[in-house]
Order: structure tokens, then sequence, then C-alpha cells
């Protein structure tokens, strides 16, 4: 599936998605490396087949396989720490003084620059919605030295990425109630 397929698939309802779909792909302010991994990275987040999918097979090529790398990465390493630092962040107590005690040695050398790697991070916690590393990566991005337009960018993307796999597993489910229903009557 291609992203045209992708958009051809929302229902005119979406509309809107449709054309920010079209808008962030060539969004000019990130490079074409920030870019893309993000839209992969915020994918992967979003847990929908189709998606997926036809993201990867319309950014993924726009990567290194190093950086193809680094993005499933970042949304395999956020996922794991958006529920952890979430908890920690919620509940607060004792447990921001904790060792996490968990591995993300992968942060550490993630296979590209680490402002690339810290912009695809933040693009799945803001899919994840863990405010604690929203902050934490906003934070590095600034230190990296990218503006608040970069930083937007990237969460736009991860916006309407999730609106769009949120959208189309919605419109399943609606397909099947209704196919299950019919058989049913």
């Amino acid at each position: 599936m291609s992203l045209e397929a992708l958009k051809t698939a929302l229902p005119d309802y979406a509309r809107d998605l449709k054309l920010n779909l079209s808008s962030l792909a060539a969004e000019s302010s990130l490079s074409v490396q920030q870019r893309a991994g993000t839209f992969v990275a915020a994918a992967l987040a979003s847990r929908h087949d189709a998606t997926l999918r036809a993201i990867v097979a319309e950014f993924a090529p726009q990567l290194s396989a190093e950086a193809l790398n680094a993005a499933k990465t970042a949304a395999a390493i956020m996922a794991m720490n958006n529920v952890y630092y979430r908890f920690v962040h919620l509940v607060g107590g004792d447990y921001k003084t904790l060792p996490a005690k968990l591995r993300m040695n992968a942060m550490a050398k993630p296979g590209v620059d680490k402002a690339d790697f810290e912009l695809w991070s933040l693009a799945v916690s803001a899919v994840n919605g863990c405010g604690m590393c929203l902050e934490a990566h906003e934070h590095e991005l600034r230190k990296a030295g990218l503006g608040a337009e970069q930083i937007q960018a990237a969460v736009r993307i991860a916006a309407t990425v999730h609106a769009v796999a949120a959208t189309l597993e919605g419109e399943q489910a609606l397909t099947a109630d209704t196919s299950t229903l019919s058989a049913a009557a």
C-alpha cells in the first residue's frame, strides 16, 4: 500500500487528515531523514497494519538501513519507557528517586545523529501520551539546536499518523460490526 492508497482509504469525513498527510510528507523544516524517520516511528507507535505498511513503503526508501533501524528502535524503546515514565509521573512518590532498572542502551548509541533519534522518540512519546518523556526529549532537542518549528513538525506528523491509524481502525471495526449484524439477521 502506498501513501496515496492510504489517503484514498480514508473516509470523506477525514479529508483534513488526507490534506495533512500530503503537506507533512513534504514538510520542509525537517531534513529528509528526520521527516521519514518520524513518519516510520509514529506509524509503529500507532499499531495499525495498513497505516504502518503504507508509511514504511513510502518513507523507508528515504532512509539508510541504519536510520530505518534507529526509527524502529526509537519506537520500541519508547513503547517501554512511555509506560514506565508515565507511571512515575502520574503516581509520584518515591518512584522518581528509584532507578528505572530497564535497559535503554540503544538510546546512547542509536546509529544516527542523536538529535534525530530524540526527535523520533519525541514523536512516539506524543502518540503514547507520556508527558515526562515529551518534556525530556523536547529539552534534549532544544539543547541540540532544533527550533520550535522543527519540534512542532514532528509532533504534527505523529498526531496525523496516529489519527489516520485510529480512523482506519475505527472504520474497520464498523465494517466488521455491520457484516456481523447482517450475517446474524
